[in-house]
């Protein structure tokens, strides 16, 4: 958790307890349903989370914002956003049921009004979007040909 301080000093006590909630969730869930790599899930925070929150350096998504998340697996980058961009709308998609359903696991654990969820695949999701991220689902060409169906083309001001 102190890296996720390290680089957002200026969190809420809110998203602090959100963030510190995170470790104590995906132990727990991962247990049951490997959703990140046993070998990796003592680097919780310096790889998923902080990696998650890496866009956060380069844009602040605005109020009202959505986002699509493709390919989420257990809430990855969409759960730590959804925490960090409280006023930003998230909608995380996977096509894997159990994944999707940690995911949702969580973020009710750690009470997130700003995401809803889908098992679906990506081909499947017909909503409009402002932005889509993902983690290393696929390669981006072929990640572009299938979400650009999704990218609302409506200007932010």
């Amino acid at each position: 958790m102190e890296i996720i301080l390290k680089y957002f000093p200026d969190l809420t006590e809110e998203q602090r307890k959100q963030f510190a909630a995170l470790y104590d969730l995906y132990i727990d869930w991962n247990s049951k349903i490997n959703v990140i790599s046993r070998k990796d899930i003592e680097n919780l925070y310096e790889h998923h989370v902080l990696h998650s929150l890496g866009i956060a350096k380069i844009i602040q998504f605005r109020p009202g914002t959505s986002i699509m998340d493709l390919g989420t697996g257990g809430g990855f980058p969409g759960i730590p956003l959804a925490i960090l961009f409280p006023e930003t709308k998230f909608h995380l998609v996977d096509s894997i049921g159990k994944k999707v359903r940690v995911a949702t696991e969580v973020a009710n654990a750690i009470e997130l009004k700003n995401v809803t969820f889908r098992h679906a695949r990506a081909e499947e999701e017909k909503q409009l979007f402002d932005f889509v991220v993902s983690r290393a689902v696929m390669p981006l060409a072929d990640l572009i040909k299938i979400i650009k169906k999704n990218i609302s083309h409506k200007q932010q001001n």
